[in-house]
């Protein structure tokens, strides 16, 4: 096998041609090892100055990186808390897990038809609200902040495929904390920079963090980050949480992505996955602390505006205690008008273990200041964009 390159692992029943995986992979000019995993059966594809040769392989096949079916908790979520936080039940979710990776779980859409919708809209109209924090603060007067969604909706339901077109306000969004509140200058956490957590996604994070064997876990903090097609994340590791026992849960909506997931060193050889509308992934355990990057965002491989699995009406009927809502066609217009070019991902950390404060600190900025835009360093949590004005 090759020392340089990406390990590249697929999981799910979508079918990949060879061209999409050029495609996908164009954003590395070095040979690249592909391991993609389709209804579990393996098949090494051989990358080089994009021209391609498969191999078939079988279980005698030695790959860098092997995908194999994890095991859930199915009886920690009932099938009535799952339909509520809009999931299937647990029994009907595919899990796989990673060799040399363990702790890292891989759950293929596991969303009930429609109910994407819900929290595509939820970080979109919602979240970014005020008392939460964004980008955007950096640059405007608090009250230029407040509405986004109201100052946003009718430029997003005109907007054309020209790139000319002035960005809205919501498209300027680059990133929104939740909870407490990550301080992007000291990057820790603090007592006296915190808002309440959203219940529904606190309760969505319970369920499948209970799923994945890991019951009590509180939804803490979140960073919600909004991604274009000329959006990355640099390599980092998420360590500034005090509890590390617990896992980090990433959800992702939208457009698809190419996800790295490294090492516990800077310049270990990444794994490289797809990650498209709905999937969720877990690190946990050995695989908590490991760096990752986004280096691509890329349009669903169904070659559509929006994945089929966004086009899903949601249940006239929900369960008692749901915490999905119907969203109004107005709403879903301007949600999938900004999906055609955008990825969405929530990701969710428990910062303090049951009974565990915060160490006292003198002398630090305890605001939860952000870094401009542009000052992002390759390691820091935030994307590196193109440069945007926001005006």
């Amino acid at each position: 096998m090759f020392k340089t390159g990406y390990n590249f692992a697929v999981s799910g029943t979508q079918s990949l041609t060879h061209m999409k995986l050029v495609e996908a992979l164009a954003l590395t000019k070095e040979l690249v090892n592909i391991l993609a995993f389709l209804e579990l059966e393996a098949i090494l594809y051989m990358i080089k100055d994009y021209s391609i040769m498969a191999l078939l392989g079988n279980s005698g096949l030695v790959f860098f990186c092997q995908v194999f079916r994890s095991q859930l908790s199915i009886s920690s979520v009932s099938d009535q808390d799952a339909r509520r936080a809009g999931l299937q039940p647990v029994s009907q979710w595919k899990a796989y897990g990673l060799n040399g990776y363990p702790g890292f779980i891989f759950i293929p859409n596991p969303f009930l038809p429609g109910c994407q919708r819900h929290w595509v809209k939820q970080c979109l109209k919602l979240y970014p609200q005020k008392p939460s924090v964004c980008n955007l603060d950096l640059h405007m007067a608090p009250e230029k902040t407040i509405d986004l969604w109201g100052q946003s909706k009718e430029q997003l339901r005109r907007k054309g495929s020209s790139k000319r077109e002035p960005r809205s306000l919501l498209e300027k969004l680059r990133w929104v904390t939740l909870g407490y509140h990550y301080n992007w200058d000291t990057k820790k956490y603090s007592a006296n920079h915190h808002t309440p957590f959203p219940s529904d996604l606190a309760f969505l994070s319970e369920q499948v963090a209970a799923a994945c064997g890991f019951r009590g876990f509180q939804a803490q903090a979140g960073i919600l980050n909004y991604y274009h097609f000329d959006s990355s994340l640099g390599i980092h590791v998420d360590e500034s949480e005090l509890d590390h026992s617990r896992p980090l849960l990433s959800f992702s909506f939208g457009q698809s992505s190419i996800f790295l997931l490294g090492g516990l060193k800077r310049e270990e050889a990444p794994t490289a996955m797809f990650m498209h509308s709905g999937d969720i992934m877990v690190m946990s355990g050995l695989s908590r602390l490991l760096y990752h990057a986004v280096p691509r965002v890329l349009p669903n491989p169904e070659g559509t505006a929006l994945p089929s699995c966004l086009n899903q009406a949601l249940s006239s009927e929900l369960p008692v205690g749901s915490v999905i809502d119907h969203s109004s066609d107005e709403d879903w217009q301007v949600c999938a008008k900004y999906l055609q070019f955008s990825r969405i991902n929530m990701t969710i950390r428990q910062v303090l273990a049951e009974g565990q404060k915060f160490p006292e600190e003198s002398g630090t900025n305890e605001t939860g200041q952000a870094p401009s835009e542009d000052s992002h360093e390759e390691n820091s949590r935030a994307k590196r964009h193109k440069p945007n004005t926001v005006s």
